[in-house]
């Protein structure tokens, strides 16, 4: 029996979106800007998913600008405004965001800019007021993750983007986990900017959207004939664009049942390991991803401002583990060359750096039922009984 409980990372393309692309791919294969048959066929097909993409967050179909994922997405919308001054200015970020986010705030930091990461409390959640004081008279962009991809905690978008709306700074938003899972409109939500993943809601991999309100101006990072409204050049990834605008439509269609499905799921799953004493749950319980569940695997050092290390499972253990089990989860720590590296988004939610390195992330989707949930917990049960012996283990 194999269960995939990884979600967040990545979801299997949907039947529809694999036969679009392959019609994409051998009746539509033109270029969408030449201006014979074969490329206006091409054009057609494209502009059709930019209005299905621009439908999920009830968007202008012209304000949604393909590019060739989240990250080039948010990478776009902080250098892209960043680019409009030739001094450096102020820009807020959190302190619990995407590596697409952070990552280009700190090349700016190193080119002047001043970076401002906002805390967040235990929870991974931030607190308004937090960033109303952090405005200053150079602040020219603010850029909040919607929903955390390792905690899963929900921020208060509306209230953020909306403190940033009053003093006329624009804000983005990096939707790449929410969209599809819960409702987003653009129309309401105070967002000036605000990325997509096609292959977070069951799209092909290599394509994603930025979303731009009209009238916000950016400066593209890829020069070259100006596909995009000028934003992205490139001829477009045409069959992997109309994968993601079948993709999008479809989440959309089925959100007001899907969503409802995921919550009891997710719930049940967070229920059922409350009585597992080496498990901390970690992020937001109510503002959360409907799809998200994650844990911190308990020791005396994995509970927030403690330092004593008696021995630990790791978040990279239990994936380990729960693969030879036919399991799929991540952790919340990454690997390089071999060295555990502490979570940035445990540590600033004041985990310490043995307990960073304890965080798992079982996510769900539109595969998982309840007897995957039932036999997942089954399983990490069982496994952390055999592994709890060997280190020093207690009850948070």
């Amino acid at each position: 029996m194999q269960i995939y409980l990884d979600y967040s990372a990545t979801t299997p393309a949907r039947p529809e979106a694999i036969q679009a692309m392959q019609k994409a791919l051998t009746q539509q294969w033109g270029n969408p800007s030449s201006l014979h048959e074969w490329g206006q066929r091409a054009a057609t097909a494209l502009e059709l998913a930019r209005m299905q993409v621009a439908s999920l967050i009830n968007a202008l179909p012209e304000s949604i600008i393909f590019t060739s994922g989240g990250t080039e997405a948010d990478n776009l919308a902080i250098m892209g405004i960043a680019r409009l001054y030739t001094k450096p200015q102020h820009i807020i970020i959190s302190s619990v965001e995407h590596s697409a986010v952070a990552e280009p705030t700190r090349q700016l930091e190193q080119l002047g800019w001043e970076v401002t990461r906002l805390p967040v409390d235990k929870f991974g959640r931030i607190h308004p007021l937090d960033l109303q004081e952090s405005l200053r008279s150079n602040t020219v962009l603010i850029s909040i993750i919607y929903g955390q991809s390792e905690v899963g905690t929900l921020q208060p978008i509306e209230a953020l983007g909306q403190i940033a709306r009053d003093r006329n700074i624009l804000f983005h938003t990096d939707a790449v986990q929410v969209a599809g899972k819960l409702q987003v409109d653009v129309q309401k939500l105070p967002v000036d900017l605000l990325s997509l993943s096609s292959h977070k809601l069951y799209g092909p991999q290599g394509v994603g959207a930025l979303y731009v309100r009209p009238g916000v101006e950016l400066v593209p990072m890829l020069g070259g004939g100006g596909q995009e409204v000028k934003l992205r050049s490139g001829t477009q990834a045409l069959p992997a664009i109309v994968g993601f605008g079948v993709a999008a439509e479809l989440a959309l269609q089925e959100i007001d049942v899907e969503t409802p499905r995921l919550i009891g799921l997710r719930d049940r799953l967070f229920d059922l390991l409350a009585h597992v004493p080496s498990l901390v749950p970690t992020g937001d319980r109510y503002y959360r991803l409907p799809h998200h569940t994650s844990f911190c695997i308990v020791s005396p050092s994995c509970r927030p401002y403690q330092k004593r290390d008696t021995g630990r499972i790791t978040g990279k253990t239990m994936v380990r583990q729960l693969n030879l089990a036919g399991i799929g989860i991540s952790s919340g720590s990454a690997c390089s060359s071999g060295k555990l590296t502490p979570s940035p988004i445990l540590l600033a939610m004041g985990y310490d750096e043995i307990g960073a390195v304890g965080g798992i992330r079982l996510t769900l989707g539109r595969e998982t039922t309840e007897a995957d949930i039932d036999w997942t917990v089954i399983a990490i049960e069982q496994i952390l009984d055999r592994l709890m012996p060997k280190v020093a283990l207690c009850r948070p």
